[in-house]
């Protein structure tokens, strides 16, 4: 039976985004768990492990810092060290987390990746920011035009301005209002670029460490 590969994710999104960036640097499929939100998310951490009870599998966790990347990472890593490893660090890692098994057992190995880079507060959507050409006029515009949106007009608040942000300039490409995944496939976001890279070579060293991969 082949080793499970499997992906938790907070939502859809996330889900397609990782999938195109896959497609991209020649990453073999993964196996997606979607869930609504980051709180099931962690809550389904020690059950999604122990389901992966099979040497060789893999369990990866992709979150979104949003306030703070510390204080999500040591809500995650609380609910791993009670499944029983060792020596999980203290802080998030700049090139996303890897966590071998503990010795004489079947738990898998275990990631971490929390969006933008690990580092830093922020979302899936700063993530995206980061893959928008440059220099990028368009891009200027649109937070200009989003810092003069008329009081009593601005609906959203300012955890939620990124995403505002990325789908207002989504909504002014050739093809407008494309999803977050055919946007990178249409190169209207370039995935060549270094936080691209660094975040596809932890899937690659996550996932597929040992194994023959082009």
């Amino acid at each position: 039976m082949a080793n499970q590969k499997i992906l938790l994710v907070e939502g859809t999104d996330d889900e397609h985004v990782v999938k195109h960036i896959c497609g991209n640097y020649g990453i073999p499929s993964l196996d997606f768990k979607s869930h609504e939100g980051i709180e099931p998310l962690i809550a389904s951490i020690p059950t999604s492990i122990h389901s992966a009870g099979d040497e060789g599998d893999v369990v990866g966790i992709l979150v979104d810092a949003d306030a703070s990347a510390q204080n999500r990472w040591q809500s995650i890593r609380s609910q791993i060290i009670s499944v029983g490893y060792q020596g999980v660090p203290d802080h998030p890692r700049a090139g996303g987390i890897t966590i071998e098994p503990p010795a004489a057992t079947i738990l898998p190995r275990v990631g971490v990746w929390i969006m933008p880079d690990n580092q830093t507060a922020g979302v899936l959507e700063d993530f995206l920011s980061f893959l928008i050409p440059v220099p990028s006029p368009l891009l200027e515009h649109a937070r200009h035009s989003m810092a003069t949106i008329p009081d009593g007009q601005r609906l959203f608040g300012p955890v939620d301005e990124p995403k505002a942000l990325i789908h207002t300039w989504l909504a002014w490409q050739q093809t407008p209002g494309r999803p977050f995944g055919t946007a990178i496939t249409a190169r209207f976001l370039d995935p060549g670029v270094p936080q691209v890279a660094v975040f596809a070579e932890w899937l690659r060293e996550l996932f597929f460490a040992n194994s023959e991969i082009d």
